[in-house]
C-alpha cells in the first residue's frame, strides 16, 4: 500500500538526487580523435557532443543536480559546459557543477579509477550537496533514457544500489558485463565477457548486459568507498569492485533499460551505442542518415540539447546540372557546398566544399575545407582540417594506409597532422 510518506518520498526523489556523470576518460579506442579533447567532448551528430545525451537525459528526466567529474584533456569540454550547460538556476539549487580532478589524497595521486574518481569528490557531496541518493553515469554513451524511472524502481525493490542493464542477444554478450538477476531482478551474479553468459529467466536466448549506469543509496555508497579505498588489491573500479561486492551482499538489482528508454528506432526497437571505436563512432552516424533513422534528433518530446552555434545559414550554390547533387545527409549551418555531390554524411558547422568534389558515407567535423576535384567516402574527417584539390580518400586502401589511419571495418580517419605529412 503506498502511504502518505512513500508518496511523498517519490514525489522528491529528483529533489534528493545528485548526479555523477564520469567524463575523464580518453577514449583510446578513438585514437586522434581524442588526441587534444576527452572522449566525451567529441562532437556527434552535426551540432552536439556526446555528452550532451547524458546531460540531456538528465533534464529532460528533471534531474536538476549534475557534477561532471572530468580529468583528462578537459578542456574543450569544460568550455562546452560553461557556454551550453550554465543556464540551471543555482538560486533554486540546480546546477551542473565541473569537477576536474582535485588530487584530494596527495600531490601526486589523480583519479584512479572511476570508483576513485567518486571517492575523491565525497567530501564535497557530503558538505555541499548532501543527497539521498546519487546515480552515477557515463558521460560517452548514445541513448535516451528517463533515469527518473529508474530511481523509482531503486526506491520500490529496497535495493541499495541498482545498475541499468541492456538486452542483448546471449551469443554477442561475451563483450560485456553480464548480470544473471532471479524473477524480481534481484542481481545473484556478475561477470565480466563471460564465455558462457548466464541468460535472463524468462529469455533463454537473451542476457542482461551493464550499461555502466549505477544508482546508490548515498550512504551506502560512502560505506564502499571508504572500505575501498582501503582495500590493497582494489582496482578503483565500479565495474571491477563495488558491484561485486554489492552483488555479495544481495542489495543489488538490475534495471532494464527497456523499461525507461526513450529513444526508439522505425521499428520500435531501443536505441543505445557506445561509441568508442572509429567504426562505432561511424555507424551511429550513419544510423543518423538512414532512410529511417536508428535515432530520431528532431524528437521534440526528448530533445537532446547543446551548445547553439551562431552561424549563417547552410549555403548550396549548383551551376553545373547534375543528376545527384545533395541526398541523404545533415549539413550543419554554417557550411558552404559548391557544386559537390553530397549523400550519406553528415557534416558539422562550417564546412566548406570545393566544386566537383565528392563526399559519401563521411562524418566531417567542424570548420573542415575540402577543395576541389576531391574524392572521400567511409571517412571521419577531424576538425580544421584541410584537403588538397583532388586529393581521393576512401578510394584505394593501400595508398590510404599509407597517410592515414584505417578502422578494423574500413573507416578512414583522418587529422590535419596527416594532412601536413602528405604535404611535404
Amino acid at each position: 500500500m503506498l502511504t502518505q510518506e512513500t508518496y511523498t518520498d517519490k514525489r522528491n526523489l529528483t529533489s534528493q538526487t545528485l548526479v555523477l556523470i564520469l567524463a575523464g576518460g580518453r577514449g583510446s579506442r578513438l585514437y586522434e580523435l581524442t588526441d587534444n579533447r576527452a572522449k566525451p567532448a567529441v562532437y556527434f551528430g552535426g551540432s552536439r557532443r556526446i555528452i550532451d545525451f547524458a546531460l540531456s537525459n538528465c533534464i529532460n528526466s528533471n534531474l536538476l543536480k549534475i557534477g561532471v567529474i572530468t580529468q583528462y584533456a578537459a578542456h574543450s569540454l569544460l568550455r562546452h559546459l560553461q557556454r551550453g550547460w550554465s543556464f540551471l538556476p543555482y538560486e533554486r539549487n540546480q546546477y551542473i557543477d565541473m569537477l576536474p580532478a582535485r588530487q584530494q589524497l596527495d600531490e601526486t595521486t589523480w583519479y584512479r579509477g572511476t570508483a576513485d574518481a567518486v571517492y575523491q569528490n565525497m567530501a564535497i557531496m557530503k558538505s555541499h550537496y548532501c543527497p539521498k541518493y546519487v546515480i552515477i553515469l557515463a558521460g560517452d554513451h548514445i541513448y535516451k533514457m528517463n533515469y527518473n524511472r529508474m530511481l523509482e524502481d531503486h526506491v520500490d525493490s529496497g535495493a541499495k544500489c541498482t545498475v541499468g542493464c541492456i538486452e542483448v542477444p546471449r551469443n554477442q554478450a561475451s563483450e560485456f558485463g553480464v548480470m544473471a538477476v532471479n524473477e524480481k531482478l534481484q542481481v545473484k551474479a556478475f561477470v565480466e565477457k563471460p564465455a558462457d553468459p548466464p541468460a535472463m529467466p524468462d529469455k533463454p536466448n537473451s542476457s542482461l548486459a551493464s550499461m555502466g549506469i549505477y544508482v546508490f543509496n548515498a550512504d551506502y555508497l560512502y560505506e564502499m568507498l571508504d572500505k575501498e579505498v582501503t582495500n590493497p588489491n582494489t582496482t578503483h573500479d565500479f565495474g571491477k569492485d563495488i558491484i561485486p561486492k554489492a552483488v555479495e551482499q544481495g542489495v543489488i538489482y538490475a534495471h532494464p533499460f527497456e523499461r525507461s528508454s526513450e529513444g526508439r528506432n522505425a521499428t520500435g526497437t531501443i536505441y543505445w551505442r557506445d561509441v568508442g571505436t572509429i567504426d562505432s563512432y561511424w555507424a551511429a552516424h550513419m544510423d543518423l542518415v538512414s532512410e529511417k533513422p536508428q535515432l530520431d534528433l528532431y524528437d521534440k518530446s526528448w530533445p537532446i540539447h547543446g551548445r547553439p552555434q551562431q552561424t549563417a545559414p547552410a549555403r548550396f550554390f549548383y551551376k553545373k546540372a547534375r543528376t545527384s547533387t545533395l541526398d541523404n545527409s545533415l549539413i550543419a549551418g554554417g557550411s558552404v557546398i559548391t557544386d559537390a555531390e553530397i549523400s550519406n554524411s553528415v557534416l558539422f558547422h562550417e564546412v566548406k566544399v570545393g566544386e566537383d568534389s565528392v563526399v559519401s558515407e563521411c562524418v566531417v567535423l567542424p570548420q573542415v575545407i575540402i577543395g576541389k576535384n576531391c574524392t572521400i567516402k567511409r571517412a571521419v574527417i577531424d576538425r580544421h582540417c584541410e584537403i588538397p584539390d583532388g586529393l581521393q580518400i576512401g578510394v584505394n586502401p593501400e595508398e590510404d594506409a599509407k597517410h592515414f589511419r584505417i578502422s578494423k571495418g574500413g573507416i578512414v580517419l583522418v587529422c590535419q597532422k596527416m594532412l601536413d605529412k602528405l604535404a611535404k
